[in-house]
């Protein structure tokens, strides 16, 4: 009997998403994130499928494929729940502030240890292995912290959207160094991201103005075929293709901002409001299948046995350490002593993954221990559950303890209105009784 038969597969996909929503729901309990057993399911399937097929498949095309489709999905979905507000304007630059030191500082720190520990490794290779490996993933961050305060999942949401689009940037830009006849510098680089914000703008209004025309009922995945040919374009020209996702989250998310005054007259507001909350729903939704796939297929081609050298532990351990004492000084500086439970939040995943197989060949050292990559993710990923973990006690504890000072207070409420209510009778009885 074929294994990877067409029905088998069928049913294969349709027992992982099943899984997946399973996971999501234990998340939410546990607050372990759902990536992590997703990882560990495709670990399992590895193993399965070399004990069920003699030759295992090659997963790194799809990998790459699921990996720039979920991208596009995440960073589209948390776009379009930000609002941009003039009362928001410094928790943004704040986010992004943090989000861009900590991106530079932790590639830097990790380039200096890949450099120093791993052989053949020059340094322009080590800031590219580093740049990864230093981007805070939104995969991972927006769905854990749903429990927060809307402040402080208002800057998560920020920080790592930020965080992957000016890594991507940064990462591209180092790749751009690499042949000295494409690098433009600094200036060719500033360039090409106000090119891109332009484009972003300008599709961004077209696609408005054009899709609320459409009286069509099947119009949405038009809207993301169109949004993932932009993207995809982009990219064929050296652009920063998710600004232009990004714009365009922001733009439809925030219609009244971006189409003031006489301009308002181009809107039909009740067509836009239904586009908008569709497009939200299917982006959430394809986003879930997406990444539940991505992770799944990535826990199915890495190598295990890897996680027990003794070199890749040394390795990643510093650079993990390096991570957390970086976002200590920046959070202490930028945000004061209420830190918590944000300090811990910064897990690596997906964009991590997606950058790690696009280094060119030419950039690539042999001696680089891949196994560096499955254990920061793990790491980082399991210490962000700890902390959640531990905030969320820490918040059914204060709860506990307002409905304790609540009862104790009603308490002492009904006793004192029963003292009262028995001085009023004890007077009225008194003042009944008749004179002597």
């Amino acid at each position: 009997m074929d294994i990877l038969s067409s029905y088998n597969l069928i049913i294969g996909a349709s027992v992982i998403i099943i899984l997946s929503f399973w996971f999501n729901g234990i998340s939410k309990k546990t607050n372990i994130p759902s990536v992590l057993m997703l990882i560990v399911l495709g670990l399992i399937l590895q193993y399965v499928l070399k004990y069920l097929v003699p030759e295992t498949p090659n997963f790194s095309g799809g990998l790459e494929i699921l990996g720039i489709i979920g991208l596009i999905m995440i960073v589209l979905e948390a776009a379009l729940e930000l609002e941009l507000k003039r009362e928001k304007l410094v928790p943004i630059l704040k986010s992004m502030a943090i989000a861009l030191i900590g991106l530079v500082g932790s590639a830097y720190v990790a380039a200096l240890i890949l450099y120093q520990f791993t052989p053949g490794m020059s340094m322009q290779s080590a800031w590219l292995y580093a740049t990864p490996l230093s981007i805070l993933s939104s995969a991972i961050i927006i769905p854990s912290v749903s429990g927060l305060s809307e402040v402080k999942k208002e800057f998560h949401i920020y920080e790592s959207t930020f965080s992957d689009i000016m890594g991507i940037m940064m990462f591209y830009y180092l790749i751009g160094g690499l042949n000295p006849a494409e690098d433009t510098g600094m200036s060719g680089f500033v360039g090409n991201l106000a090119l891109t914000i332009g484009i972003g703008l300008a599709t961004s209004y077209a696609i408005i103005l054009i899709f609320q025309q459409i009286k069509s009922q099947a119009k949405l995945f038009l809207l993301i075929a169109v949004l993932l040919l932009l993207y995809a374009i982009g990219k064929k020209f050296h652009l920063s293709s998710l600004i232009i996702i990004l714009i365009f989250g922001l733009v439809i998310a925030n219609v009244k901002l971006f189409f003031p005054g006489k301009m308002a007259v181009f809107l039909e507001n009740e067509k836009l409001r239904q586009i908008y909350h569709e497009l939200h729903i299917i982006t959430l939704e394809t986003a879930f299948v997406v990444r539940t796939f991505f992770f799944v297929v990535f826990g199915l081609s890495i190598a295990i046995t890897s996680l027990f050298s003794l070199n890749v532990a040394l390795i990643s351990i510093l650079i993990v350490l390096s991570i957390y004492g970086i976002r200590f000084l920046i959070l202490r500086i930028f945000m004061g002593k209420d830190i918590l439970p944000q300090l811990y939040v910064a897990p690596r995943g997906l964009i991590t993954v997606l950058l790690f197989y696009a280094i060119p060949t030419e950039a690539q050292v042999p001696n680089f221990e891949s196994g560096i990559l499955l254990f920061v993710i793990i790491a980082t990923s399991l210490v962000m559950t700890w902390a959640m973990i531990k905030d969320k006690r820490k918040m059914n504890t204060l709860l506990d303890e307002i409905d304790e000072e609540y009862a104790e207070r009603n308490e002492a409420e009904d006793l004192l209105r029963n003292g009262t209510e028995a001085a009023l009778n004890g007077e009225t009885e008194i003042e009944g009784q008749p004179e002597k």
